[in-house]
């Protein structure tokens, strides 16, 4: 089936939904965005009110094998919190996404948010929803292990009574990392370039570059539905993958597409 008319590596300033009206069915190949859930910042913009159509048009364009990362909290009022993270992920999987993963994304702490009555708030969920079983997974490997060995043999008491000699593996200097992963927030260090902070919420570049190299390979296909500030957009310039992005303020594109340009120009 001939591609309808997107264009690779640019910022659609316009509604999620019409943008991803342009794609094919099974055209992406990976999906990192965080909507403007629950009201928590003031954008510019219109709000965040039809969840639903555009989890099913992210399910329709991801392909088969792809990987949508979706962050996402809850705001508390009156010592309530909204449950919004969990009610997302629940439809998620309703319409046919796998929960690949439940994934932490912990903030240093420096601001509290949610009920002052209760532990200081430092973290989002990032759900991993994968379209079947994940086509790319590159396992980050930066966690230090205990204690590095070779493989050996050792003794196993079998069922019956008798020992076996089994041969076990070995562990390397590094590990995988665990599924909470924790990053400094605010100015300095979500972003390298200024640019960034001009937008309200921005996740940090790091958290953005971990998840393109840990479920896409170079030259695959990476879409923000929610661009903002355009953090993924500049980290797949910088991990040679192609993108494409929906935001619907002008302002914020501006803002985007003065960082990718900054990429571009070896500024930033």
């Amino acid at each position: 089936m001939p591609q309808k008319d997107i264009i690779i590596n640019k910022i659609y300033n316009k509604c999620c939904l019409n943008t991803m009206s342009l794609m094919n069915d099974n055209y992406i190949d990976l999906v990192i965005t965080s909507p403007p859930y629950d009201n928590m910042r003031k954008y510019s913009g219109n709000t965040f009110d039809q969840f639903e159509k555009i989890a099913q048009e992210l399910y329709r364009i991801i392909a088969v094998g792809g990987v949508a990362v979706w962050i996402v909290g809850d705001q508390t009022v009156k010592s309530n919190e909204s449950g919004t993270s969990f009610r997302q992920a629940l439809y998620f999987k309703k319409i046919g996404f796998n929960l690949f993963d439940t994934m932490i994304y912990q903030k240093k702490p420096r601001g509290a948010v949610g009920n002052n009555k209760g532990y200081w708030q430092t973290f989002e969920y990032m759900f991993i929803l994968s379209k079947g079983t994940p086509k790319t997974i590159n396992l980050l490997t930066d966690r230090k292990n205990k204690d590095s060995r070779s493989g050996d043999i050792s003794k196993k008491r079998m069922f019956d009574g008798t020992l076996q000699a089994v041969k076990r593996k070995g562990y390397s200097k590094m590990g995988r990392r665990t599924n909470i992963w924790e990053y400094s927030t605010g100015k300095g260090h979500s972003s390298s370039d200024k640019e960034a902070y001009k937008h309200p919420a921005i996740f940090p570049e790091k958290l953005a570059q971990d998840h393109i190299t840990s479920w896409s390979n170079e030259g695959d296909l990476v879409y923000d539905p929610f661009m903002g500030s355009g953090t993924v957009a500049k980290c797949c310039k910088l991990l040679n993958r192609k993108w494409v992005g929906s935001e619907i303020c002008k302002e914020y594109c501006d803002i985007a597409q003065e960082r990718i340009m900054g990429v571009v120009n070896g500024s930033l």
